[in-house]
C-alpha cells in the first residue's frame, strides 16, 4: 500500500511540474519588417489538389523555383503541405505501398496578377487533370475564403471535396450552398470570452471595437456584448467597417472621428483582415491613432508598405490557435533551398522565428531597458527554429487527415480500382470526404486532431504581447493562454514573470471611463451612460465599503459602526456608568462615604439621645430622617453598574421611597417645631404633639408614594434599553423609566411634598432659635428644591452614563445637603461644644425673649 500510494504521489508531482513548464516556458517571436518587399504579408489563393500514386514516389518536385511574387508567408504554406507529403509517404504505417501528390495552383488577388505557380485556367479542370490524365481525391484551398464561394459551384458541379484550411468562416459553415466543402479550422466559440477575460484580467472596463460589416464579423461582435455584459465591460466605440471599398472610403472620416473621439484605450479587432479593414488600420496610424490591439493572429502582419498592422507604442496582444511544434520544419526548409538562407537572420526576414524563451541576464530586468546589443546577443544564444502560421498548422493536419482517411477505406475494404498500368490509385472522393468529417487522429506533434466540428471543445489559445522597441524590430512573446474547457476562473493563465518582464504595466494607460472609486465609497450610476461611467459617493451613516469599485455599501452590524474613512467596522464601546469607570467609581465613593458618615451620624444621636438637643427636636423623627438618609445614598449605588430589569424596578422604586420618606419627615419635623412654639396655652391642640400626630405624615405620605409606585410598575414599569443609535461608536445601556408620565408624577408628587416641606419651614423661620432647626429646615430644603429643579433641564440634555451621573449627582447632592445642613451644626454642638447642649442654655434665651416681649 505504500508503494502505491509512493507512486501515485510520484506521478501527481510528475504531472503538475510538466504542467507548470509549459506554462512559465513560453515562446517569444523575433519580428522584423521588411521594407523592401513591396507586398508584404499579402495572402495568396493556392488550391493544393490531392491526388494518389501506388508505391514510393520520390520528392523530385524540390528543384521548382520560387517567384518573387510570391509572399514568404505562401512559401511557408506550401513548405508545410510538401512536409506533411513527405513524412506520409515515408511512413509504411499510414499509406502501405501508396503515396500521396500534390498539384499546386496560386495566384495573387492583387490586381489579377499570376505568378510562376498560378494556375492556367484553360489547363484546370477541377476533377480531371488532362495532361496526365488523373483525378484529384480532394482539393485543399486557403486561405482566401472569398474565392471558395466564387469557385465552390465549380467544384461541386466536378464532384470533388473541398477542405477548406483558411481562418474560420461562418458563411462557409453553411452545408446547404457549400455540401462539397468542410473546414478544419475550428470556430472561434470561446474567443469573445477569452477577449474579455484577458480585459478582466488587467482591470480595463472601457474598450473599444472594430469588425466588419460581414456576418462574421457582426456575429463575433454579438457575442462580444453578451461576455462584457457577464464581466461588467462596456463598450466605448463600436466601429463596423464596411467590406465594399467605396463605402468603406466615404465612412472613414466617420469612423476616424468615432475612435479618435472615443476615451477608450484598448480596442479589439475582429474581421476579414483582407476587406477594407487593413487599409483603414493603416491610415488610423498615419493620422496618429495609437492603441492597445487586442486582436487575432491573422491581424499580426506586415502591411505593403512593410510596417507592422497593429502598432502600438504600448504593446498589443494577439490570440493564437493553441498549436505544438513541428519538429524538423527549420531543418526541411533549410534542404529545400539552402541557397535561400546563408544566416539565421535571413531567416528570420522570411518569416518570424521564434526560441524557448527564458528570462535574460539580471542586467535586463525590463525589456525596455536592455541595451539593443544586449537583447540580439540574448536572442541568437538559444537555437533558432521555425514557427508555422496557423493556415500552415491547418494545412500539416489536412495532409494528415486525407491520408488518415484513405488509410481507414483500405481498412474497410472499399472498392478501388487501378489505372495507368496500376501505377495510380483513384479512391472514391466522396466516400473519403465522409470519413475524413469524422475522424480522429492524433498528429506527429502529439496534438489530438479532430475533425468533427460539431463535436470540437472549446478551442484553446495562445496569447502573445508584441512589444515593438525599435524602427524596424519587434519581438512577440507567449504571455499565456486560454482554455475554454476549464471552470470558470481557471481558463485564463497568464505567466507572471514574461509579463512584468515584457511589459511595462505601469505605462500602460487604464482603459477605465471613471477612476475607480476606492475603498469607502460606492459606485453610483449617471443618468444614460453605461454602467461603466459612473460617479463615487461616500456610503451612506454606519456603512463601509473595504474594496475598490463597489456598487452597494455594506451596513455595519447594530453592535458595530463604520470608522472615519469608512472602510471598517469597529466594534462599538458599551456605554454604561460602571464601577470600573473613573466617574463611576468616584460616584459609588461618595456614596458609600455619605453612607457612612450618615450612620455616624445616626450613631451620634443615638448615644446623645438624653442630650437636650436630641430631645428637643423629636429624636425620633430625627433618627427616621437619618436612616432614610442612609437608603438614599445606598439607592444610588443602584444607578451604576449594568442594568438588569429588576435593578431598574429596584433603582426607581427605591428612590422614589427613601426621599419621600426623608422629605415627608423633613415636613413632619417643621409641623412639629410650629406646633411646639404656637401652641402655648395648655389644652389647646396640645393634643397634637402630645399624641405624635405629625409622625403620621410621614406614614400618610408614603403611602401615596406607594400607590403611584405601584400604578407605574402595573402599567408600564422600567426595562433596560439598549439603544446603538443614540451617540455614535457606543451602545448606551440605560433604564428606560417605563412610562415617562408615572415617572414625573412620582417625579412631582415628591417634588410637591418637598415644596410643602420649604414653605412651611420659611414660615417657622423667625421662631426663637434656640435648638430651633427651622432655619436649618427651610435651608436644606432650599438646596434640596434647588437640586432637584436644576435636575430637570439638566438630565433632558445628557445622554448615556452622563444622563445616569446627573441623576446619581442630584440624588447624593440633594441627600447630602439634607444631611450637612441638618446635622452639621447640631453634631458641631454635641461634639465640639458641647457647654451649649443643656437645659440652662435653652432656658436662657427663651426667658430674655419672654422679657422682650
Amino acid at each position: 500500500m505504500k508503494n502505491t500510494f509512493s507512486l501515485i504521489s510520484v506521478f501527481w508531482f510528475l504531472k503538475v511540474s510538466i504542467i507548470f513548464c509549459h506554462l512559465s516556458d513560453p515562446r517569444c517571436f523575433w519580428r522584423i519588417k521588411d521594407t523592401k518587399n513591396d507586398l508584404g504579408d499579402k495572402e495568396t489563393y493556392c488550391f493544393f489538389s490531392i491526388y494518389t500514386k501506388q508505391g514510393y514516389v520520390k520528392n523530385d518536385y524540390f528543384s521548382w523555383n520560387l517567384d518573387k511574387k510570391v509572399t514568404p508567408k505562401t512559401n511557408h504554406l506550401i513548405f508545410s503541405v510538401y512536409l506533411a507529403m513527405e513524412e506520409i509517404n515515408k511512413n509504411g504505417h499510414i499509406l502501405p505501398n501508396i503515396s500521396l501528390l500534390v498539384n499546386i495552383e496560386c495566384g495573387l488577388e492583387l490586381y489579377g496578377e499570376r505568378t510562376g505557380l498560378a494556375f492556367k485556367s484553360e489547363e484546370f479542370i477541377p476533377n480531371y487533370y488532362c495532361r496526365n490524365h488523373r483525378k484529384y481525391l480532394i482539393v485543399l484551398t486557403t486561405p482566401k475564403w472569398g474565392v471558395s464561394t466564387s469557385l465552390g459551384p465549380l467544384l461541386y458541379i466536378s464532384r470533388v471535396p473541398e477542405l477548406y484550411c483558411g481562418h474560420f468562416h461562418l458563411l462557409l459553415n453553411d452545408n446547404e450552398q457549400f455540401p462539397h466543402l468542410y473546414q478544419i479550422s475550428p470556430k472561434d466559440t470561446s474567443l469573445p470570452l477569452a477577449m474579455v477575460s484577458l480585459v478582466v484580467h488587467f482591470r480595463w472596463n472601457w474598450i473599444g471595437a472594430i469588425v466588419t460589416n460581414d456576418d462574421h464579423g457582426i456575429q463575433f461582435l454579438s457575442e462580444l456584448r453578451g461576455e462584457m455584459q457577464k464581466h461588467i465591460v462596456c463598450l466605448s466605440v463600436a466601429i463596423i467597417i464596411q467590406t465594399e471599398k467605396f463605402m468603406a472610403l466615404k465612412e472613414f472620416r466617420m469612423n476616424y472621428n468615432k475612435i479618435a473621439m472615443s476615451s477608450a484605450t484598448v480596442v479589439i479587432v475582429y474581421g476579414d483582415k483582407d476587406s477594407p479593414i487593413q487599409f483603414t488600420l493603416i491610415m488610423w496610424k498615419s493620422e496618429g491613432i495609437w492603441r492597445i490591439w487586442v486582436s487575432v493572429s491573422q491581424f499580426d502582419m506586415i502591411t505593403v508598405i512593410g510596417d507592422f498592422l497593429l502598432y502600438s507604442s504600448t504593446g498589443s496582444f494577439i490570440f493564437s490557435h493553441q498549436q505544438s511544434e513541428i519538429s524538423g520544419f527549420e531543418k526541411f526548409i533549410q534542404t529545400v533551398h539552402p541557397s535561400n538562407y546563408s544566416s539565421e537572420f535571413s531567416l528570420a526576414k522570411l518569416w518570424w522565428t521564434y526560441f524557448t524563451c527564458s528570462l535574460p541576464p539580471s542586467n535586463c530586468k525590463k525589456l525596455k531597458n536592455c541595451p539593443i546589443k544586449t537583447v540580439f546577443k540574448w536572442l541568437f544564444m538559444t537555437p533558432i527554429g521555425m514557427s508555422m502560421s496557423d493556415i500552415s498548422y491547418n494545412l500539416y493536419n489536412a495532409m494528415y487527415a486525407v491520408a488518415h482517411s484513405v488509410h481507414e477505406m483500405l481498412l474497410q475494404q472499399v472498392d478501388i480500382w487501378s489505372t495507368n498500368a496500376g501505377r495510380e490509385l483513384e479512391f472514391d472522393s466522396w466516400k473519403m470526404f465522409s470519413i475524413l468529417k469524422t475522424l480522429k487522429f492524433v498528429n506527429p506533434a502529439g496534438d489530438l486532431v479532430n475533425m468533427n466540428q460539431n463535436l470540437k471543445q472549446d478551442t484553446e489559445y495562445d496569447i502573445f504581447y508584441i512589444q515593438n522597441f525599435q524602427k524596424y524590430y519587434g519581438l512577440k512573446m507567449k504571455i499565456g493562454r486560454f482554455s475554454g474547457y476549464l471552470p470558470s476562473g481557471q481558463q485564463l493563465y497568464m505567466s507572471k514573470e514574461m509579463m512584468e518582464w515584457a511589459t511595462d504595466m505601469d505605462q500602460i494607460l487604464p482603459s477605465i471611463c471613471s477612476m475607480p472609486c476606492r475603498p469607502g465609497l460606492r459606485k453610483s450610476p449617471q443618468e444614460e451612460k453605461d454602467i461603466c461611467c459612473f460617479v463615487c459617493n461616500p456610503c451612506p451613516e454606519n456603512e463601509i465599503s473595504n474594496m475598490t469599485n463597489m456598487d452597494q455599501c455594506v451596513k455595519c452590524p447594530e453592535d458595530q459602526y463604520a470608522n472615519e474613512d469608512q472602510t471598517l467596522c469597529l466594534q462599538k464601546v458599551v456605554d454604561v456608568l460602571d464601577y470600573r469607570d473613573p466617574l463611576g467609581k468616584s460616584l459609588a465613593g461618595f456614596a458609600l462615604c455619605f453612607s457612612v458618615l450618615t450612620s455616624i451620624v445616626l450613631c451620634v444621636f443615638l448615644k446623645h439621645r438624653e442630650s437636650p438637643i436630641v430631645k428637643a427636636n423629636n429624636q425620633t423623627l430625627s433618627y427616621v430622617l437619618l436612616i432614610s438618609l442612609i437608603f438614599c445614598f445606598i439607592c444610588s449605588l443602584l444607578y451604576i453598574g449594568h442594568p438588569t430589569m429588576f435593578i431598574c424596578i429596584l433603582q426607581q422604586t427605591a428612590f422614589a421611597i427613601a426621599f419621600t420618606v426623608a422629605a415627608s419627615t423633613v415636613l413632619a419635623k417643621t409641623i412639629t417645631v410650629i406646633l411646639a412654639f404656637k401652641i402655648t396655652v395648655p389644652g389647646r391642640m396640645r393634643w397634637l404633639l402630645v399624641s405624635g400626630a405629625p409622625k403620621y405624615i410621614i406614614f400618610v405620605c408614603t403611602m401615596i408614594q406607594l400607590i403611584f409606585c405601584g400604578i407605574w410598575l402595573g402599567t408600564s414599569p422600567p426595562f433596560v434599553e439598549t439603544d446603538v443609535h443614540m451617540t455614535h461608536g457606543h451602545i448606551i445601556i440605560v433604564c428606560n423609566k417605563g412610562s415617562v408620565i408615572a415617572f414625573y408624577c412620582v417625579l412631582g408628587y415628591m417634588g410637591s411634598v418637598a415644596l410643602a416641606s420649604f414653605t412651611v419651614a420659611f414660615l417657622s423661620r423667625k421662631l426663637p432659635d434656640t435648638f430651633n432647626e427651622a432655619k436649618l429646615l427651610t435651608f436644606s430644603m432650599l438646596v434640596f428644591c434647588s437640586v432637584w429643579i436644576t435636575f430637570i433641564p439638566v438630565y433632558h440634555s445628557t445622554k448615556g452614563k452622563t444622563m445616569v451621573a446627573v441623576e446619581v449627582f442630584c440624588i447624593l447632592a440633594s441627600s447630602a445637603g439634607l444631611l450637612l445642613c441638618i446635622y452639621a451644626p447640631k453634631c458641631y454642638i454635641i461634639l465640639l461644644r458641647p457647654q451649649k447642649n443643656s437645659f440652662y442654655k435653652f432656658r436662657k434665651p427663651h426667658s430674655k425673649s419672654e422679657n422682650i416681649s
